[in-house]
């Protein structure tokens, strides 16, 4: 469930806009646009998950699809097979190695703060603390707008989330998640495709046969 909710606060990661923007002001209203009338999207995945805790990273890479809704379907095809979809209201995490998948309600936190951006993120500062990572230097070195966000209601899986911006088409290349604890996930995005009309068939999940259904806990 911790990765779960992990996920959850990463659907908050892209945005396609229209020009490069000059100011926080300009980023800030480029990505309410964006997202205003953002419906569905699929990108391809590298990530890091870091427990401070444990002085441990481990990587993963894969596919996620998002749409409006809560519903999501990320596809991990390393350093195992599993997968995690959700329809909004139920939750299914599919892990092929111990033939099961574990069922259950969909967390709320796929209805809040974390979980709300593809159903519009027109309301940032609503939502956030915004500001630009480094005010000097707001830029980093690939060009990119790197936002630094802090949850006006912060969630145990989401408590500081940090962003890197393309200019000109505004997509979101990189993402950096912080939980309570300090634990973070970095998340890098290519192959991005908004809009693409996912059916809603993507987003729930028909377990293969023979395989064990369990409840989520």
């Amino acid at each position: 469930m911790r990765r779960v909710l992990a996920l959850a606060a990463c659907l908050a990661l892209w945005a396609p806009a229209l020009a490069a923007a000059q100011s926080l002001d300009d980023v800030v209203r480029g990505l309410e646009a964006a997202y205003s009338k953002m419906t569905d999207l699929r990108a391809d995945f590298a990530q890091q998950a870091f427990n401070k805790s444990l002085d441990q990273t481990i990587p993963a890479q894969g596919t996620v699809y998002l749409k409006r809704g809560g519903k999501l379907r990320w596809e991990y095809t390393e350093p195992t097979p599993q997968q995690i979809v959700s329809d909004g209201r139920k939750l299914w995490v599919y892990t092929p190695a111990l033939n099961q998948v574990n069922v259950g309600d969909a967390p709320a936190a796929l209805a809040g703060p974390a979980g709300s951006f593809l159903a519009g993120l027109g309301r940032l500062r609503e939502q956030f603390s915004v500001r630009f990572l480094n005010p000097a230097v707001p830029r980093d070195g690939d060009g990119n707008w790197v936002l630094d966000l802090t949850p006006k209601q912060p969630l145990p899986t989401l408590a500081r989330l940090i962003l890197a911006v393309e200019p000109r088409a505004w997509a979101v290349r990189k993402a950096v998640v912080y939980d309570q604890f300090e634990n973070t996930v970095t998340m890098r995005f290519t192959r991005v495709a908004v809009n693409s009309g996912l059916p809603d068939t993507t987003f729930t999940f028909v377990p293969p046969a023979g395989v064990a259904t369990v409840p989520l806990r």
